[in-house]
């Protein structure tokens, strides 16, 4: 994985977090739970955070985080996204239960990128 596609993966989620973000605070205010609402921002704080991560292991690329990187991103697609799925589609009735599996893989993913970093800075 390069400098640039990482880069890239942190700028595309840090927007779309705060795209989701004015989404989930405006559009879908009167149409979620408080609990669907928590649940959602969860995934956008997630989302942030991550894409933050991303961004200083882009702006100090070392070969040696590549897989740390690669953990992230698949860690915030399958977290977050997991997140935004379930909570949609239980607010307009139609829940897509087989993602509530994929959510604690995702955070799995986030915690393995962390630990490789730990691994790699030790």
């Amino acid at each position: 994985m390069t400098e640039q596609i990482v880069l890239t993966a942190a700028s595309i989620f840090g927007a779309l977090s705060i795209i989701l973000g004015a989404f989930g605070a405006h559009a879908l205010k009167k149409k979620l739970t408080l609990e669907q609402l928590t649940s959602f921002e969860t995934g956008v704080k997630y989302q942030m955070y991550h894409a933050i991560v991303l961004l200083l292991i882009g702006f100090n690329f070392q070969s040696k985080l590549d897989n740390a990187s690669l953990f992230f991103i698949i860690g915030i697609i399958l977290f977050s996204f997991s997140i935004y799925g379930l909570v949609l589609s239980d607010a307009f009735g139609k829940k897509i239960k087989i993602l509530g599996p994929i959510t604690p893989i995702g955070g799995l993913c986030l915690l393995i990128g962390w630990l490789l970093l730990l691994v790699n800075f030790s």
